[in-house]
């Protein structure tokens, strides 16, 4: 069994320059509260080889390339060839996913074409490369499954932020996905996510930030940062009927088998 509290944040930006002065000083508060290992996906192109060397720097972490929706205008065709180019490459193993990509379908529907087509050859790239991918939606979870299904992508992934029905939840896990609970919860008018996560099986369960954005209730206009996971897994375990440490066993394996990780909880 893992130590009692000892967590995985399964999707946090602290690539972000927002956290330059404060990171070394938050990863060792990190650490003092068990939250052991961090997996942080890109956003943009510019954005990979300052991840990539915060993550050489920090072993404890793992690392996802992609093109995110909502920065799709700046996105280009040469950005989808540099991917398949850092994906190809070797040398670096904590590349586990490719992410964060999906779809955004709350931004101009002028986009929405652009962002299919970017999306498509990103899945592709990942079912090429037999990688995880990490899923971005708004408005879009029935319409990423049917690419999903189209492309016979196996490789699942997390979807991240998760906020729909039930009857969406069950698709994506049935399409190999884990379901990526965050911030959300901790807010009392969230009865509609919390029911459905309350009934999902626990197995489908990972747990994220979304560092620096999406802050727990109370934290309105503040960072967020990955420290809010202790917060996050207290509303879980209240909406749960499994106990605590059932609860962070699961997570802590779930997270494993969404990235294909094999952890040792004392690894840093």
């Amino acid at each position: 069994m893992i130590s009692e509290s000892t967590l995985i944040d399964s999707h946090c930006h602290l690539d972000f320059e927002c956290f330059d002065l404060t990171l070394e000083n938050l990863l060792y508060r990190c650490r003092q509260k068990n939250i052991s290992h961090f997996i942080v996906p890109a956003v943009k192109t510019d954005s990979w080889s300052r991840l990539l060397l915060l993550a050489e720097r920090h072993k404890n972490w793992f690392v996802a390339l992609g093109l995110h929706p909502y920065f799709i205008h700046q996105h280009e065709e040469k950005h989808l060839i540099h991917l398949n180019q850092q994906l190809a490459q070797p040398r670096f193993s904590r590349i586990i996913a490719v992410g964060e990509i999906g779809l955004d379908f709350s931004l101009t529907e002028a986009s929405w074409p652009k962002q299919i087509a970017y999306f498509q050859q990103q899945l592709q790239m990942a079912k090429d490369h037999k990688l995880p991918i990490i899923l971005h939606h708004r408005q879009s979870i029935d319409v990423l499954c049917k690419y999903i299904k189209a492309t016979n992508f196996e490789y699942g992934g997390v979807l991240h932020a998760f906020s729909g029905s039930l009857q969406q939840a069950q698709r994506m896990i049935d399409l190999g996905f884990k379901l990526g609970v965050g911030g959300t919860i901790t807010y009392p008018r969230a009865q509609k996510t919390r029911k459905v996560i309350q009934q999902l099986p626990l197995e489908s369960l990972v747990l994220e930030t979304d560092s620096p954005d999406m802050p727990i209730n109370g934290q309105q206009g503040q960072q967020n940062t990955p420290l809010s996971l202790l917060a996050i897994l207290t509303v879980l375990t209240e909406i749960r009927c499994e106990s605590p440490q059932v609860i962070k066993q699961a997570l802590w394996d779930n997270t494993q088998a969404a990235f294909k990780l094999n952890l040792s909880c004392n690894q840093s």
